[in-house]
């Protein structure tokens, strides 16, 4: 495996000073949240638009005002620091975390890039874009594909304690594959581990990774997830953390499915009981008529075998179950209303509203000490009182979701990906997003923001997607 690092400080000091993007004096302890890139306790949001050229990655700083594209920073390929060029079929930003990877108490910016051409190597890379008290002013390290079989390289990533010493791996996984990085500065440990077996059957596709704590051995377990090559529907496996022997551990969560739908699954883990356990949540649109949220509760002994799950036709779900809703298409995990309890968000990208078709929405549906609870579940979408926009025909609000406080008031917000939203001057299906706050009983539509690719002065491409894809 090569490492590549190159730095230009200055210019991209120079961009965020453009942007606004304060960043805290040099004597300011770094806030180690995993998400915050500068450091200064303001969560900070990350959005991927791998179909923009080669692909864009937009990081919006946190505030207590919420996000503004006055305090953003673009990066792609082209980004001096960043290795590489950008590239029609690269897709940079096709997923996108966040992690401290070198140690130093500030988030890095974790993307991959699955179409990524290497010269010797399988498609794909991952690049760790540096964050700091001035964020991405010192470079980038770009990982490749460290073995032959190893396609689509970066197509998931996490960032967790695999181990349980107290820091960070990054694992990443590709069509077939799983690897992860030791630590040690700068982070990755020099090379790609592989799992002690080939645990992966034959036949699935990986699409995506996460991690969760789900029960008391203090390590952190993987889910991966994808589909079955042969259409039989939605794989999930769970791989068990720990400092050795990965692989062993191993087993299917599901394998196969229902027939409706053509998305991946989507995946996302946190406390929806507050008994410190995480749970896992999976978004299945192949599942039912319109797509389902299937619920799989943390224990101490690991997760339950028992699930539960929830379709718009669920009692107290809004809407209703209907072919091609796309109900679960993405799904987030967060505490929206500071109650100590995570929430989930959902998204039904193909929901129809007031005649229009494939509008699409997203569903609240709230935790509590005895799980998640359908009483005082929320509907959003663009003909909602108080959300900008309109109701129009493709729009896919909902494609993409995220759940973070970004405020730093104690109630996460919910940002919102609209694949298909056309914007003015042009561009058809460019996609623009939205972050609603969060509220003591849930999300409010006061003081909403929507934004799309001009805001950031990307050029209006049709169908480039903007907001395609959200950090976790």
């Amino acid at each position: 495996m090569t490492l590549r690092t190159r730095t230009c400080a200055a210019v991209l000091v120079a961009a965020l000073a453009l942007a606004g993007a304060a960043a805290p004096s040099a004597s300011a302890a770094p806030s180690r949240l995993w998400d915050d890139f500068n450091g200064d306790g303001y969560r900070d949001l990350a959005i991927g638009t791998p179909g923009e050229g080669g692909g864009t990655v937009t990081v919006l700083f946190g505030s207590a005002s919420g996000v503004a594209p006055s305090r953003s920073v673009n990066i792609t390929q082209n980004t001096a620091g960043v290795p590489g060029t950008a590239e029609p079929e690269d897709r940079f930003g096709a997923n996108v975390t966040s992690g401290d990877v070198d140690g130093d108490g500030y988030a890095d910016l974790i993307v991959g890039a699955p179409g990524e051409r290497v010269a010797g190597k399988p498609d794909g890379s991952v690049t760790v874009v540096w964050g700091g008290a001035h964020p991405f002013t010192s470079g980038a390290t770009v990982l490749d594909a460290p073995t032959a079989d190893a396609t689509a390289f970066g197509t998931g990533v996490a960032f967790a304690d695999l181990d349980g010493d107290g820091m960070g791996q990054l694992a990443v996984v590709g069509d077939h594959s799983f690897f992860y990085y030791g630590e040690g500065k700068p982070g990755l440990g020099g090379r790609a581990l592989p799992p002690d077996v080939d645990f992966l059957p034959a036949g699935v596709r990986l699409t995506g990774v996460a991690a969760g704590l789900f029960s008391d051995s203090g390590v952190h377990d993987y889910v991966l997830y994808g589909t079955r090559t042969d259409g039989g529907g939605t794989y999930l496996g769970l791989l068990g953390g720990g400092s050795g022997d990965i692989g062993y551990s191993y087993s299917v969560l599901a394998d196969g499915g229902g027939e409706a739908g053509t998305g991946d699954p989507s995946v996302a883990t946190g406390d929806l009981n507050g008994d410190g356990y995480d749970d896992l949540v999976t978004g299945d649109t192949r599942a039912g008529r319109g797509g389902a949220v299937t619920v799989r509760y943390g224990r101490a002994a690991g997760l339950a075998t028992k699930a539960t799950t929830y379709t718009q036709d669920s009692p107290g779900v809004p809407g209703a179950d209907e072919t091609g809703d796309d109900f679960g298409a993405s799904v987030a995990v967060g505490d929206a209303t500071g109650d100590g309890y995570a929430d989930i968000a959902v998204g039904a990208p193909q929901e129809d509203v007031d005649g229009h078709q494939d509008v699409g929405d997203i569903v609240l549906l709230k935790g509590g000490r005895s799980g998640v609870t359908t009483t005082g579940a929320q509907a959003f979408h663009q003909a909602t009182p108080g959300v900008p926009g309109a109701a129009e025909d493709g729009d896919r609000f909902g494609s993409a979701v995220r759940l973070r406080d970004i405020n730093r008031n104690g109630r996460a917000d919910l940002a919102i990906g609209a694949s298909g939203e056309d914007v003015a001057g042009g561009g058809r299906d460019d996609g623009a997003a939205w972050v609603l706050r969060g509220t003591a009983t849930g999300l409010t539509a006061s003081y909403a923001t929507a934004f799309s690719a001009p805001a950031f002065h990307y050029p209006v491409v049709a169908g480039s997607g903007f907001a395609d894809v959200l950090a976790r």
